[in-house]
């Protein structure tokens, strides 16, 4: 045997029953046109769903004696397909995120499947359906022990736990969050697709029943408005019971761990979900305070990474949420321990300029000027109860300017902003990609700017980093200071 050929990598195979799992996959993807076929088709011939099913079977089974990987020194390889071949080696220095997901079904048989995902591209590097558990959790340590982001050492790095989330932790994000509102409308959608009227007709027929009810007890109109007011708060009782039951069953066990200088979270109570990235990764830094969280003494802290996956699904399964919930003082200690002598907790945050407030008001004075003409020309003077509108539209636009502010450390730079919905939005000063400087014809009036700033893997969920309504001056300053940090990095990196 020749040098080369002993010191190849050895192959190996995906799991005796990765071949079942595809073929859930696929017909996930077939069920419907396969469910049309069978009742809707015109010879009513039942063979052709049957025959969908084995091709997909066969397919299934050819990918899984086709699909072969080996891990080498430097990269991992993967070989498949059997007329069109291809064979792609994944060096482990471009994997960032690795992702360890197991279903319930996957719970049954002991296997779970692997996906490695980089920061370029819009597809996973690899997935891997499906592998023993033990041989998945294996290669997920070899992965994260072998990338460049880890320093070199002969053992893997010890685990380090950050947070550990309590059942009664997670009863308290499942009543501030609203989950069971985004399933609601999630049904109410499907719902929809199925048939555009099966929503309004049931809502028909349910409201018929309901007031139907009323009108047989014979209420009068003070009781009709408790009985409607009783009914209004039991379902947002039933919304947050179904927040609080998705929150158990989707944060189960959720645990944060520090593994060298991978985080790694892993969480699930049916399905589990184990996903972990690199600390040199994390691109900007969310923090949200609503009312809820306000009343139970609660905030919550996101992270974004420089991902190349950007679908929805890959959106939700990303190391994103590194505390769902957690004390304001848990927050503080998770940032200055994963942000050392960034000077989180010491920021001078400095105040907006003394008209942002007007700018802030001019939308919703806007709204209610044009809201007032509308129903002043459809309902005549009772129309003009619209005006009470612009006090409180001048009153939140105070309040937001008094809240919001811009700190910068020389190693970060942060912004705070909103009122009953609070956020602070913050990045390294060497993870800034692009600036931008902009004006309204309102700004240049009164002498203000806006400065955005942009990073890699910004996700659309979370607020924008921008500095807005500044002086215009020191908005200039700021954007020739970060501006030149951007410079001397690129530079040092092109060197």
């Amino acid at each position: 045997m020749a040098p080369s050929d002993a010191a190849a990598p050895a192959e190996r195979r995906l799991h005796p029953w990765s071949w079942l799992f595809v073929l859930i996959a696929q017909l996930k993807q077939f069920v419907v046109p396969l469910l049309a076929v069978f009742f809707f088709g015109g010879d009513r011939n039942e063979l052709w769903p049957l025959l969908g099913v084995g091709v997909l079977a066969l397919v299934s089974l050819l990918q899984y004696f086709t699909y072969r990987y080996a891990v080498g020194r430097d990269a991992l390889t993967i070989r498949s397909g059997w007329l069109h071949r291809s064979r792609r080696e994944i060096p482990f220095a471009r994997i960032h995120n690795v992702e360890v997901q197991q279903s319930l079904l996957h719970r049954l048989f002991g296997v779970a499947e692997l996906r490695l995902e980089s920061a370029g591209g819009t597809r996973p590097e690899a997935q891997m359906r499906v592998l023993r558990l033990d041989e998945a959790l294996a290669l997920e340590r070899l992965l994260r022990q072998r990338g460049a982001s880890e320093p070199a050492a002969a053992e893997a790095p010890a685990a380090t736990p950050l947070l550990r989330l309590s059942s009664a932790e997670l009863v308290r994000l499942g009543l501030i969050s609203n989950r069971g509102l985004i399933v609601v409308g999630a049904l109410a959608g499907a719902a929809s697709q199925v048939s555009p009227r099966l929503l309004p007709d049931l809502v028909a027929v349910w409201g018929e029943l309901l007031f139907g009810w009323i009108n047989g007890q014979h209420f009068d109109l003070l009781q009709t408005g408790i009985a409607v007011a009783t009914l209004v708060l039991v379902g947002v009782l039933l919304l947050r019971l179904l927040s609080v039951v998705l929150a158990l069953v989707q944060y189960h066990g959720f645990t944060l761990v520090e593994h060298g200088r991978r985080l790694t979270v892993e969480r699930g109570l049916l399905a589990r979900l184990r996903t972990s990235t690199s600390r040199r990764r994390i691109q900007a830094w969310t923090l949200h305070e609503g009312v809820l969280h306000r009343w139970f003494g609660r905030r919550s802290l996101h992270v974004d990474s420089a991902a190349g996956v950007q679908n929805d699904a890959a959106q939700q399964r990303a190391l994103r949420e590194l505390a769902p919930i957690a004390t304001p003082a848990q927050c503080d200690a998770l940032i200055a321990h994963l942000l050392p002598d960034a000077g989180w907790n010491t920021l001078q945050w400095q105040p907006l300029h003394p008209r942002a407030w007007r700018r802030l008001a001019l939308p919703g004075v806007l709204f209610g000027l044009a809201l007032t003409l509308a129903l002043g020309w459809r309902f005549g003077a009772p129309g003009l109860l619209a005006l009470l509108w612009l006090p409180w539209a001048v009153f939140a636009a105070r309040r937001h300017a008094q809240l919001a502010g811009y700190a910068c450390n020389g190693r970060l730079v942060a912004v705070r902003g909103g009122w009953l919905q609070r956020h602070w939005r913050f990045a390294e000063l060497a993870k800034l990609q692009a600036l931008r400087w902009t004006q309204s014809p309102f700004d240049r009036r009164h002498g203000m700017a806006t400065l955005w700033l942009d990073t890699a893997g910004a996700s659309p969920l979370a607020p924008p980093l921008r500095i807005r309504y500044l002086d215009a001056a020191t908005a200039r300053a700021l954007q020739r200071e970060f501006a030149a940090r951007i410079a001397r990095r690129a530079a040092a990196t092109s060197a």
